[in-house]
């Protein structure tokens, strides 16, 4: 399994912006020389909880940063963007990072952003499935592009640079634990990445919504590949779970009722004073301890059929001290559980106990054997 850090990312209002810009790009940083394998930056207008307006923009001062670890959009809103440059700044950035880019798209989480822009809610998703089929076309195929809808059009439209990653980088369709962005995903064969700790509601039921994607491409004559399935979820972790989660209660409250209630009016809700509780209890959020991360993992793995990679959400939940520790206790405690790194190192140390008798008998006639000689 390979890990990763999704940062949406959300600050408590009032903290300074500019700032925080920094403090997004040295978690992202350091999440590189820890041997992470991907990060994921998002796109949002308005709400005031979460400033990155490009992630591509973001992304190429990541870059610029870190040394291997892949960069990817989560996402590019594709109903506020023209088709054709939101492919052409892709590849300028897949060939700014000689590789390192992933292409994160959906249809926009904030209803805010969509009315901004004199977008309906309703429209949202068609207008995302219209441009992910013009978006798909324009990077997979060198013939030109011509249709039009109701807000774009592409008239014998093609790149004029044509990817850096041959023959083109990874493309995904994210979703909130529905079946639509899975099919979008198995219709073109692309990849899903899925949210799955959406607070105040049950886990999505990930085994049924790979279905769906198997049985879309099925459809499509294309596959998906569950190897490069990638499945985000809150995620804090800490020596002791009591430590856990007394350094998230606080933020985990506030964020949830001053974005999720407040700022976004979502349905459902969490018990005031078990936030942190009850999202651990509905498999929504981890953040305990590492055995209590690695417990929860093997759920998912289990509940799943199997997954490519975990993004780590981060929601700022405690302050920038503890989560880079939480980022730093997961690498080096919990990955390596899934990962297979110590595989190795165990067999090797019980292969050496179980002889340990014979070596130290072994050890003992060659010091018996140097003392006669010198007699």
């Amino acid at each position: 399994m390979r890990f990763g850090a999704f940062l949406p990312p959300f600050h408590k209002l009032g903290q300074d912006p500019t700032a925080n810009f920094q403090h997004d790009l040295e978690l992202i940083t350091r999440a590189d020389e820890l041997g992470f394998d991907e990060a994921w930056v998002g796109e949002h207008h308005s709400g005031g909880w979460s400033t990155i307006a490009s992630p591509e923009l973001f992304l190429a001062a990541a870059a610029e940063r870190t040394r291997r670890i892949m960069l990817g959009t989560g996402v590019v809103s594709l109903p506020y963007h023209h088709p054709l440059t939101a492919a052409d700044r892709m590849v300028q950035l897949d060939h700014q990072t000689r590789g390192r880019i992933m292409f994160g798209m959906g249809a926009g989480v904030h209803p805010s952003d969509a009315y901004m822009m004199g977008i309906s809610a309703g429209d949202q998703r068609r207008m995302m499935a219209e441009s992910l089929d013009a978006i798909h076309q324009l990077l997979t195929s060198t013939e030109p592009v011509t249709r039009k809808t109701d807000w774009f059009e592409l008239r014998e439209a093609r790149l004029q640079l044509r990817p850096y990653t041959k023959p083109c980088f990874e493309m995904m369709a994210a979703g909130v634990g529905t079946e639509r962005s899975m099919r979008l995903a198995g219709k073109y064969g692309i990849n899903p990445l899925t949210f799955a700790g959406l607070a105040g509601r049950e886990a999505p039921p990930l085994g049924k919504l790979w279905e769906a994607a198997e049985d879309e491409a099925a459809k499509n004559g294309t596959t998906v590949d569950r190897g490069k399935w990638r499945v985000a979820i809150c995620t804090h972790v800490a020596e002791t779970r009591e430590e856990a989660y007394r350094q998230v209660r606080e933020g985990a409250a506030s964020w949830f009722r001053g974005y999720v209630k407040g700022t976004l009016g979502a349905v459902g809700d969490l018990p005031e004073g078990r936030e942190v509780e009850h999202m651990v209890e509905t498999r929504t959020a981890i953040i305990g301890s590492p055995q209590d991360a690695i417990e929860a993992i093997e759920h998912l793995v289990e509940q799943s059929g199997g997954l490519g990679s975990l993004l780590l959400t981060v929601q700022n939940w405690a302050n920038r001290r503890q989560t880079m520790e939480s980022f730093e206790l997961f690498a080096s405690e919990v990955a390596p559980r899934f990962t297979g790194s110590v595989q190795s190192l165990r067999d090797s140390q019980a292969w050496e106990a179980s002889h340990r008798d014979d070596f130290s008998a072994q050890v003992r006639e060659a010091a018996k054997a140097a003392a006669n000689a010198r007699v």
